[in-house]
């Protein structure tokens, strides 16, 4: 009786495994390359990844780069020697790694660009926030901020811009300046934060607060470059509201600034809804099935799937936060990851 039992409880045993995410993850395991961990949404982007393609039955690994190319280069052979399932990139250079996906889909090995579109090669799945249309975003809110402040659509902006070999931050400069033409007493002084980094933004603040004393609003193109913009405020004796700020990544430390009063505005990038779409396409990704185009909800987000010259390509929409919305849980930067289970798309 006791065997019989024990054989009893050993099927159990099984077939609550094959129900279990632990036993999904043999679908493969996926390497998730990552530019660098200096800022929130980059780790953020790891445990939401992590999150969702475990609900799809993979197992993620990362690899940080640290903001180097040349390491991001060696880990792209690496992990082609130990062939995965699937890579997930977000390139630290979106021309210099153009050989090494190249490499990997030779060896048969699907490539999904995250976060950072990468047009010069075919790649089998990108996943975007609708970068172009953050900077449309912005500007909206920029032409609010100045009008409410000078009575009209003018005065000076002062554009923090990221690392000039990053696309995300090149399309939201595309998108900001294209629709800030309208208003030709505005100007605007972009300037690049070498590397992402938030010395450099701080730098840049301090710098043309002394050359251009009547800014009106900062810029900057992430919620870790506006902390140093405040910084460099602060050591120049400005209160909350002395001057205008805006970001562009809806980070954890962007919401505590517009809570404290210095931040105005956060265009969100939809961090999770990003990852959630990569891991519902997965299995096709892997299998190499067609992503067909069209709209499709992605958490509750109205996501768009094009067919582009360098793959299928979703794009999904960020949001402006204020002081009046500011803690709504829908939004990244409040940390709260949704309860809602990704599936596999058909």
């Amino acid at each position: 009786m006791k065997r019989i039992l024990l054989a009893v409880f050993g099927i159990l045993a099984l077939a609550f495994a094959t129900l279990t995410p632990a036993f999904a993850q043999s679908k493969g395991i996926v390497y998730y390359l990552v530019p660098t961990l200096l800022d929130e949404f980059q780790t953020g982007s790891v445990s939401a990844l992590e999150l969702f393609l475990k609900q799809t039955g993979y197992e993620m690994k990362t690899l940080n780069a640290d903001n180097k190319t040349d390491a991001q280069q060696s880990q792209m052979n690496d992990v082609i020697a130990l062939k995965p399932a699937a890579i997930i990139l977000a390139a630290v250079d979106f021309n210099a790694l153009k050989p090494s996906i190249e490499a990997a889909r030779a060896a048969g090995i699907p490539v999904v660009e995250f976060d950072r579109q990468i047009t010069a090669t075919p790649s089998d799945f990108t996943s975007v926030a609708g970068t172009v249309e953050i900077g449309y975003v912005a500007a909206d809110q920029a032409e609010k901020l100045l009008k409410a402040k000078n009575g009209s659509v003018k005065g000076k902006v002062l554009q923090v811009l990221g690392d000039p070999g990053d696309p995300y931050t090149l399309d939201i400069q595309k998108g900001f300046e294209e629709k800030m033409k309208a208003f030709p007493d505005v100007k605007i002084i972009s300037l690049p934060a070498m590397q992402w980094e938030a010395s450099n933004a701080g730098t840049i603040v301090a710098d043309q607060m002394l050359a251009n004393p009547d800014i009106d609003l900062i810029f900057s193109h992430a919620a870790h470059l506006s902390v140093a913009a405040v910084a460099s405020l602060e050591a120049a004796g400005k209160k909350p509201g002395d001057v205008m700020l805006m970001s562009s990544n809806g980070a954890p430390v962007g919401l505590d600034l517009i809570r404290k009063g210095w931040l105005n505005v956060e265009v969100e990038q939809p961090l999770y809804a990003q990852a959630a779409a990569v891991a519902m396409f997965m299995d096709k990704v892997v299998k190499k099935q067609e992503i067909k185009p069209g709209e499709y909800d992605v958490l509750g987000l109205k996501s768009t799937v094009t067919k582009e010259a360098w793959g299928p390509n979703i794009k999904i929409p960020g949001a402006a936060i204020t002081k009046e919305n500011v803690d709504n849980p829908a939004f990244w930067g409040n940390q709260k990851p949704p309860t809602d289970t990704v599936t596999s798309v058909e």
